[in-house]
């Protein structure tokens, strides 16, 4: 094996947590000397399938040990895992299956018939708790295959957020150099307990699958996301850490059950995708009893680019300010080069005013997107992953989104930024969530539009909220047109998908 390989990270494990639990699941535990025996088992199953260095094997499961368990099989024969989302409907299924060659789908029981639907390609049902299929040999299989760091370890289908999906190639140098990174950055332990609650799917969760792994850290999941489980997960448990997308860390902070006594072992919350006000920062932390980091990545960069952690003197700085720098989207992770450049590709300044476009580079970020040269030539430039994403960036080096460059509203002569306007939607008591977009108008070009989800038992008109608005922030920049839904359409990774929204739609 040359260079960083998913196996090097479970090898790493073996000779320091052996006998440390690896996995505890619906009563049963596994240390990690007995999961790598079964992830052997596994890829022993793969094998006698007929699977080649270099072959796609998809996966399509819930949060289990299946999921952990077969991640370390499939890279152990030298194939490319391809997450598979099982909120998709089955066309949209079958449209990832045939773009990327699956020869062999791994899918759990009760997704079998989800599985039917989509595709006639070959599949293997396989045990949610990670044990090795019914027959298969007991003991280790074969040594691992000899794969190379460039080699493709997996690949990601995007969530789709502008409706043409593409498959995102990441090597086993990006994933793995991405989780020793998050390992400094985090001060990962084999003392921790991490908490599969976001979906295993996607790299939302994914990359603690193999950060945590590393260190010898201890696995538990959450099947299927429910915020009272989700609590009771933390406090029975004892979870040190876990990275949630806004809208499970909504309802869970919102939760009759979320008191900071029952969770003395959680050390910090982690959660991005969307922005955060500084007050919901506040309560994330006084009803969980953890600090807060607000990430910043994407599914091309494996996926971390920032993180709010303070400095040693930021820590010092009062209640207000520390909340308000925690919501930030923060300072570039460990190994990220980022520059926020303009439309001549040059750094705009650093004053926390001027926008640009984010673009990143380092050792985490995809060499391409599968069998697609122009999105990959349109995306990669000059060295440069050119995110979308529009931000400032202060003095410090800490950049703060401001919106998708795609979602930026175009109204008359005045550009709205999405985020600024649902920063203070938020602090409207009711609100519980909201996402602003555009929508096309004869005079104006666009308009600004929001969909709104209220607390529990709150009741608000649009004219109040308009009016609201109008107290805070330009007139200009106000909705002029507000729907209440009772949920946000989103994507497989929880990110609201606001072309959803628009023409009327997610209702």
């Amino acid at each position: 094996m040359r260079g960083t390989t998913l196996p090097n990270l479970l090898e790493t494990a073996l000779r320091g947590a052996a006998d440390d639990v690896a996995v505890a699941h619906g009563g049963r535990s596994l240390t990690y000397a007995e999961m790598a025996q079964e992830v052997a088992r596994c890829a022993a199953v793969l094998q006698k399938r007929g699977i080649a260095q270099g072959e796609r094997v998809a996966l399509l499961a819930h949060n289990t040990p299946a999921a952990l368990v077969w991640t370390f099989a499939v890279a152990h024969v030298g194939a490319v895992l391809v997450p598979l989302n099982w909120r998709l409907a089955p066309r949209e299924l079958a449209t990832v299956t045939e773009h990327a060659n699956v020869q062999l789908l791994l899918v759990e029981p009760e997704l079998l018939e989800l599985a039917e639907r989509a595709t006639s390609r070959p599949r293997l049902t396989i045990a949610p708790d990670g044990s090795a299929p019914d027959g298969s040999a007991p003991g280790p299989a074969a040594p691992a295959v000899q794969v190379d760091e460039n080699d493709a370890a997996h690949l990601y289908y995007t969530s789709g957020t502008t409706g043409d999906p593409k498959g995102v190639v990441l090597t086993h140098r990006n994933v793995c150099t991405h989780a020793l990174f998050a390992i400094a950055e985090l001060g990962l332990s084999r003392a921790d307990t991490w908490a599969h609650i976001a979906p295993m799917f996607h790299l939302a969760d994914a990359w603690a699958t193999l950060a945590l792994t590393a260190v010898g850290g201890r696995h538990v999941f959450l099947e299927r996301f429910e915020q009272g489980a989700a609590l009771d997960l933390f406090e029975r448990e004892r979870v040190t850490l876990t990275n949630l997308v806004p809208a499970m860390l909504n309802l869970m902070v919102e939760h009759a059950g979320a008191d900071a006594a029952r969770f003395p072992h959680l050390r910090v919350v982690l959660s991005g995708g969307a922005p955060i006000a500084p007050r919901v920062v506040r309560r994330i932390t006084e009803r969980l009893g953890a600090p807060y980091l607000q990430t910043y990545g994407m599914t091309e960069t494996s996926p971390y680019l920032t993180l709010s952690r303070l400095s040693a003197a930021q820590e010092q700085l009062p209640e207000e300010q520390r909340f308000a720098l925690s919501a930030r989207t923060g300072r570039p992770f460990m190994g990220v080069a980022l520059e926020v450049v303009d439309e001549a590709g040059e750094p705009v300044a650093c004053d926390d005013t001027a926008v640009g476009e984010i673009r990143v580079s380092g050792p985490t970020v995809t060499p391409g997107y599968l069998d697609n040269p122009a999105a990959t030539a349109a995306a990669l430039r000059d060295g440069w992953l050119y995110t979308g994403d529009l931000a400032t960036i202060d003095a410090s080096g800490s950049v703060q989104i401001v919106d998708r460059k795609k979602d930026m509203i175009l109204s008359g002569a005045e550009s709205v930024y999405s985020t600024e306007v649902e920063a203070v939607l938020f602090e409207h008591p009711s609100v519980l969530e909201a996402a602003v977009y555009g929508e096309p108008d004869e005079r104006w070009g666009e308009q600004v539009c929001c969909a709104i989800v209220l607390r529990p038992g709150a009741e608000l008109g649009a004219d109040a909220l308009i009016g609201f608005c109008r107290e805070r922030i330009a007139r200009y920049k106000c909705p002029r047109s507000v729907r209440f839904l009772e949920q946000l359409p989103r994507t497989g990774s929880g990110k609201i998908a606001k072309r959803l929204l628009r023409g009327g739609g997610g209702a």
